[in-house]
C-alpha cells in the first residue's frame, strides 16, 4: 500500500499502460475526430488524501448501510463536443452542480450497487462486476446518457478499491459497497438530450444484513399500485424508478410490513419485492419441485446480478425444475392451501436473499387483507440457506467459481 500512496502529502500521478502491453496495442473504436468514446485507465489520475482528509473508520458493529463513506472517490466528465475527459481518483468531496442540471429537473440519472469483499485469504474481490458494467451501459443508452467501456471502468474501480482497501471490512461477513452513478449535468431547462454528464464512483462499509440470523419479512401485496409497466424503464437501474416506491414503503410499514410485493395485471402477476428480484420454490401442480422467478422479456424486471447467479447454480446443481415466468397471486393462495408452498424469498446484492414469511393480499373485489404465511423458514432442506450459504462462500473466497469474482488487492 505505502507502494501505491504516498500519505501525509497530496500526491498527483497517472496511470499509464506500458506501450508493449497487449492492452496499449488494442486500436480504439472509430470515432470522430478528437472525440473520445470512453475514457481509459491509462489516463487515470489519482490525487491522494491528506492525512487531515482521511476520516475514523467505524466499528463494524455500528454500520448502517449508505452512512459511512471511504476516503477517495472517482469521477470523469463528460460532453457532446470532445467526449470523456481524463478520469481522477481523489479525496471524497462534494459536486458542484449548476441548479439547471437536467439531473435535477428530469431525473436524468442511473446507478450501480455492487460490493467488494475482504476474502478469508485476506484478498480483496469483487463479484461478477462485469454484470453490473453491463447493466450500466445498458441503462446509459436507454436514458440517452453516454456509453464507455465495461473493462476500463472496472479497472479504474478496482484502482478506487485498492486505494482504500482499509475501508474493505476485516470481516467475512461485511463488505465494502460500491455505488457507479452517472447523471446529466449541462445547465440547460428543457427536455432533451444532455450534452454534459459527470459519472462518478462513491465507496463505503457495509455491516452485516443479517446481525442475528435470518429474519423473515412481511409484504405488502396491493395492486393499487404497480412499479413498472411494459415499455416502461422498470428493467434499468434508474434512480426514477425507486422514489415513487417510497410512499408505498410507508403505507406498508404503517401496516406492519417490511416491503412491497409489486404485483402487475388484472391477474396480479408477482414481478418484485421492495428493491429485489422475487423467486418462489414450490411443488406446482404436476407434482415437481420447482423455482421460478419472473422472465426478463417485458421489461418488468430488472435483470439482478444474485439473480442470474442463483439461476445458474439451480440450473447446475440439476436438482429440480427452474422456471423463468410469472406466477399470479391466485396461485399463491391455491399453493398454500393445498400445502405445496415451500419458500419465498427476495435477491439482491445487499442481502444476497431474504426470506419472506408473511403477505398481507389486499383482495382487488372486496378491498379486505388476507393474511398469507409463507413457511420459507421452517422449509427443511432449506434451498434459500443453500444458495446463501453458496455465494457467501464464492464472495469471501472460501469457494473458487471461474470467472464469478475479480481479486484486486
Amino acid at each position: 500500500m505505502k507502494n501505491f500512496l504516498t500519505t501525509g502529502r497530496q500526491l498527483v500521478f497517472s496511470v499509464r499502460l506500458a506501450s508493449s502491453s497487449s492492452l496499449g496495442q488494442t486500436a480504439r473504436p472509430a470515432v470522430s475526430p478528437g472525440k473520445v468514446d470512453t475514457f481509459y485507465h491509462r489516463d487515470l489520475q489519482i490525487t491522494a488524501a491528506t492525512p487531515e482528509q482521511m476520516r475514523p473508520k467505524p466499528p463494524l458493529d455500528s454500520l448502517k448501510f449508505g452512512h459511512n463513506f471511504a476516503d477517495h472517490m472517482m469521477e470523469v466528465d463528460w460532453n457532446a463536443e470532445s467526449g470523456w475527459e481524463r478520469p481522477a481518483i481523489s479525496p471524497l468531496h462534494n459536486l458542484s452542480l449548476h441548479p439547471g442540471a437536467k439531473v435535477l429537473h428530469y431525473a436524468i440519472e442511473l446507478f450501480e450497487g455492487m460490493k467488494a469483499y475482504r476474502g478469508v485469504d485476506n484478498k480483496i474481490r469483487l463479484f461478477r462486476p462485469e454484470m453490473n458494467m453491463e447493466r450500466m451501459r445498458r441503462t446509459a443508452t436507454r436514458s440517452a446518457l453516454p456509453d464507455f467501456n465495461t473493462e476500463e471502468c472496472i479497472k479504474i474501480i478496482s484502482d478506487l478499491v485498492k486505494i482504500d482497501q482499509e475501508w474493505v471490512p476485516y470481516s467475512n461477513t461485511s463488505s465494502l459497497y460500491i455505488r457507479p452513478t452517472l447523471i446529466g449535468t449541462d445547465p440547460t431547462l428543457g427536455v432533451g438530450h444532455p450534452s454534459e454528464a459527470k459519472l462518478f464512483v462513491l465507496t463505503g462499509p457495509a455491516g452485516a444484513y443479517y446481525q442475528t440470523g435470518f429474519q423473515p419479512v412481511s409484504l405488502l401485496a396491493d395492486s393499487d399500485f404497480v412499479r413498472a409497466f411494459p415499455g416502461g424503464v422498470g428493467s434499468y437501474k434508474m434512480g426514477c424508478n425507486y422514489s415513487p416506491t417510497i410512499l408505498v414503503g410507508r403505507m406498508a410499514a404503517e401496516k406492519g410490513c417490511q416491503q412491497v410485493l409489486w404485483l402487475f395485471g388484472e391477474d396480479e402477476q408477482l414481478t418484485e419485492v421492495g428493491t429485489m428480484n422475487i423467486f418462489v420454490y414450490w411443488i406446482n401442480e404436476q407434482g415437481e419441485e420447482e423455482l421460478i422467478t419472473p422472465p426478463l422479456d417485458n421489461g418488468l424486471i430488472l435483470p439482478g446480478v444474485t439473480r442470474h447467479s442463483l439461476l445458474e447454480l439451480a440450473r447446475s446443481w440439476n436438482q429440480f425444475k427452474v422456471s423463468e415466468r410469472y406466477i399470479t397471486m391466485a396461485e399463491v393462495h391455491k399453493a398454500i392451501k393445498e400445502k405445496r408452498m415451500r419458500e419465498m424469498f427476495g435477491a439482491g446484492t445487499a442481502c444476497v436473499v431474504s426470506p419472506v414469511g408473511r403477505i398481507l393480499h389486499k383482495d382487488k373485489t372486496t378491498g379486505e387483507y388476507v393474511e398469507l404465511l409463507i413457511p420459507t423458514m421452517e422449509s427443511k432442506p432449506n434451498l434459500m440457506q443453500k444458495f446463501y450459504e453458496t455465494i457467501m462462500d464464492i464472495q469471501y473466497g472460501r469457494t473458487e467459481q471461474p470467472g464469478w469474482t475479480r481479486i484486486v488487492s
